[in-house]
């Protein structure tokens, strides 16, 4: 087993063996260094192999954390899914050895120590092995909407890091001055997050939370945590449970959360379950929560997003798990039967899926090409929007006006330190997409917001973990951007 670390600003990848896995895991490990050098990453030397023994495993990997400062740490998934039941044991049966989920929960548990005593910001992925077409797909997804708006004009950023959600919390409208990054309060979150504002603009927070069991074992729920005022505490986080709650196995199979709020105010959220379907939980606009309940169809991967359409209404997507393509979940008004399409005309590069910037629509990376695309509900085939490079998901806006024209605006990093903003003319990507570039800050995920008043703010964080910012050059029209500000 091993783990990834990147060095803060350096750009750098350092490699730790929980153990040595002789002669073929050292093979494997030359293959990957090759492929890896071949994509441009420099290796900061051989790999360091440290004691895996559990009760001197985190403090072994808390001496390479403090000797190495990363920014960022990529490791195996710590709930890795089943492939199969065992019916005599009465446990599944996985394709990863159990020893490789021990140790990446000891890996988080000292990342989260290191940043707990450093005050240091501290990234983690998560990935886990997937079926065909992927080898290799995240966990927890990449956070798109991370970037909110609250009643007040002023702006927030909320990002998952190893000890919990850190915010950074603009002090004046339209301003450069941020406060932050503030380590937010909370129970012990696994390290991803998804950010959904409601129909008033509030920012409402999705994660997932590992809760101890009576009987030794541990349990994975979904919670949930809202911000009603800019600057202030989040609510308490409210345990949504899981559709699996209870069992010592399948609870940890749960999948990361989607949510979307539809024009009336009611929420649903949506999970995978441990048979890789479907389960979602609504809550009234009265506030009253219905039970979990289950959506029969095509088997899914850990990839869920939700898009709301031009009526209001909520309309799940997610990638198969079986196949290249991708299945709809949509219904005939907000308490209709949930209707199954297989017919959905795309495949997306795994973690690339993401709310487009105008109802019913959705962007994501074509799977043979990487190129970004846009699919429109109801369309018979996605459009390319060109341009931009890369390999995470894009995110966008809608409403941006220049010289009495309406835009939308998209953003995407490609994960070298650039970011790309594109922009089309509002309802029509097929007439083209125009495409700039705002080089050096955006080396961990962007985000994009209009606010109130019309000002668009992109965000980046840095490989120094520091929120940057940029506006356009002009407030009466134009989509060039001024340069970066570091908060």
């Amino acid at each position: 087993m091993l783990l990834a670390a990147e060095r803060a600003g350096g750009g750098e990848i350092s490699v730790i063996c929980l153990r040595d896995e002789g002669r073929q895991g050292r093979a494997a490990l030359d293959r990957a260094f090759a492929e890896a050098s071949g994509r441009g990453c420099r290796m900061a030397g051989p790999p360091r192999i440290v004691n895996d023994e559990r009760r001197t495993g985190v403090a072994e990997l808390l001496k390479e954390l403090r000797a190495l400062r990363p920014q960022r740490i990529l490791m195996p998934d710590p709930d890795p899914t089943h492939r199969d039941w065992d019916t005599d044991l009465g446990s599944p049966v996985y394709d990863e050895p159990p020893e490789r989920a021990a140790a990446a929960l000891l890996t988080l548990q000292a990342a989260r120590e290191y940043q707990l005593e450093s005050s240091t910001p501290l990234f983690v992925d998560c990935m886990r092995t997937a079926a065909a077409p992927a080898a290799f797909s995240p966990r927890y997804p990449a956070v798109t909407g991370w970037l909110t708006e609250g009643f007040g004009g002023r702006l927030t950023a909320f990002l998952a890091s190893a000890a919990g959600v850190l915010r950074w919390t603009q002090s004046g409208q339209h301003g450069t001055a941020w406060d932050g990054p503030e380590l937010l309060p909370g129970p012990r979150l696994m390290p991803g997050l998804r950010v959904v504002r409601d129909v008033s603009g509030l920012a409402h927070l999705f994660a997932l939370r590992r809760t101890a069991r009576k009987d030794g074992g541990e349990d994975i729920e979904i919670v949930h945590a809202a911000q009603y005022r800019t600057g202030h505490p989040l609510t308490p986080w409210h345990s949504l449970g899981s559709p699996n709650a209870g069992d010592a196995y399948k609870s940890r199979e749960t999948g990361f959360p989607a949510a979307g709020f539809d024009a009336l105010g009611g929420l649903v959220v949506f999970t995978r379950n441990f048979g890789h379907s479907v389960s979602y939980r609504e809550q009234r606009p009265d506030g009253v929560w219905t039970p979990w309940r289950h959506l029969s169809g095509v088997r899914v991967a850990d990839e869920l997003v939700t898009i709301t359409t031009h009526k209001g209404e909520i309309d799940l997507l997610a990638r198969a798990r079986d196949s290249d393509g991708v299945v709809r979940w949509h219904r005939s008004g907000y308490d209709g039967e949930w209707i199954e399409d297989r017919a959905v005309p795309f495949e997306p590069r795994p973690g690339t899926m993401a709310a487009g910037p105008e109802p019913g629509t959705v962007v994501f990376r074509d799977l043979r090409t990487g190129e970004p695309c846009l699919w429109q509900v109801g369309s018979t085939a996605p459009v390319p929007l060109g341009g931009s490079g890369g390999e995470g998901p894009l995110t966008g806006v809608r409403g941006v006006e220049v010289d009495g024209w309406g835009y939308s605006l998209l953003v995407s990093s490609d994960g070298a330190g650039t970011c790309a903003v594109g922009a089309f003319l509002e309802g029509r990507p097929d007439g083209g997409v125009w495409w700039n570039s705002l080089a050096g800050k955006a080396t961990y995920g962007v985000a994009v917001v209009r606010d109130r008043t019309g000002m668009v703010t992109v965000a980046a964080v840095s490989g120094e973990a520091e929120l940057s910012v940029a506006n356009p050059e002009s407030r009466t029209g134009g989509l060039e951007f001024g340069p970066w500000h570091s908060v």
